[in-house]
């Protein structure tokens, strides 16, 4: 077993395992937090995603004081820009259309959710649509840039990202308190097996970090459908594929404590997001399968309306278009760089808001 094995794979595919478990028993839906809130004005979920939010800041800063991230903000965050805004709307709509991010496509899917595959399958199409607009993109975000070489307020500002830290957990604090105590923070439900979503947020706050410890950077997976729709085009039009410049950059060169080296970009290679992303999907999808079965809940369900087909690949083709665009996930944003106040973070999620409400009017009117 090499170190890259021992020290990154492994531990990415325990992580995953983890995470789609106790999403599943959960059905903990980072976008549903969103969708409800705007379709059926119920907030239930949203509370959860705080807690996940507020631990996940803790987690990180005091983490950070102990000397255990290998990077500090981690790599791939990207530059402040109204891209990361424009990104976080049009995956807030893609998200609602699709029923599920990133992630809850995942989970459902090893679940044998059919609907969720399809959304899985849109992921790919929209992040080989990306590569073709990327060019044009990345140079209206390289035009955009502000505050460039930073990343965080903190850095912005000058200051220890604990003051900041402090200054929020106070309010926060104060109203996770407060649901708690008025019993907001759980559901009342029969179903066997289930894990309340307040104690799935700590949970996948701890995988957070351990992801992050781990490799270097937070959970995320986006880059990994790009380079899933790279290898189709390198199978079908291995020409066009060559010609295409997104498939050919390498965002990521890094060297992780210990002196495992991790360098990768989009294109149709197994190299260090492959070692890093695809343990971690393989996990998350495993993980799921494990929970469905032990409860009996795996199906596969062919019958579904050709509208809520409709509406899920072309979610997905949205989402994996906004997630190379943002650039990152919701995932990638609300655990990761949210808690450790990324300005495109804070951007994305702002997007968010419109963007699923934009999704939930789409999803009454239309289909």
């Amino acid at each position: 077993m090499d170190a890259t094995t021992s020290s990154i794979i492994l531990p990415g595919a325990i992580i995953g395992v983890a995470a789609g478990f106790v999403m599943h028993r959960a059905d903990f839906c980072l976008a549903g937090a969103f969708r409800d809130l705007f379709l059926f004005r119920k907030t239930f979920m949203l509370r959860a995603v705080l807690l996940l939010v507020f631990a996940s800041m803790l987690l990180s800063d005091g983490a950070r004081h102990l000397g255990l991230l290998p990077f500090y903000p981690f790599p791939l965050m990207g530059a402040i820009s109204p891209a990361n805004f424009i990104g976080g709307t049009l995956f807030g709509i893609g998200m609602v259309l699709a029923g599920g991010c990133v992630v809850g496509t995942l989970y459902r899917s090893g679940a044998g959710n059919i609907p969720a595959m399809l959304a899985v399958a849109g992921l790919v199409l929209g992040s080989g649509l990306y590569a073709e607009i990327h060019p044009a993109w990345s140079a209206f975000a390289r035009s955009t840039v502000l505050f460039p070489g930073k990343v965080t307020l903190p850095q912005i500002l000058s200051f220890d990202p604990t003051w900041l830290v402090l200054a929020v957990s106070i309010p926060s604090g104060i109203g996770l308190y407060r649901w708690t105590r008025r019993g907001s923070m759980v559901r009342v439900t029969p179903v066997e097996g289930y894990i309340q979503p307040w104690v799935a947020a700590l949970v996948l706050a701890l995988l957070g970090l351990a992801s992050w410890m781990v490799s270097g950077m937070p959970m995320g997976i986006t880059t990994s459908y790009a380079k899933a729709a790279a290898w189709v085009e390198s199978a079908l039009v291995p020409a066009h594929y060559s010609a295409v410049a997104f498939f050919k950059s390498t965002p990521l060169k890094v060297v992780l404590p210990g002196g495992v080296p991790l360098c990768g970009g989009p294109g149709a290679t197994l190299d260090g997001i492959a070692q890093v992303q695809f343990p971690l999907i393989l996990g998350i999808v495993g993980g799921s399968f494990i929970s469905a079965i032990s409860l009996r809940e795996f199906h596969l369900r062919w019958r579904v309306p050709a509208g809520q087909m409709a509406s899920v690949l072309t979610g997905g083709i949205i989402m994996g278009l906004a997630s190379r665009m943002a650039p990152g996930c919701n995932v990638w944003h609300l655990m990761g760089g949210l808690p450790i106040f990324s300005v495109p973070s804070i951007l994305f999620t702002l997007g968010l808001l419109p963007g699923a409400w934009i999704g939930g009017r789409i999803l009454n009117r239309i289909v």
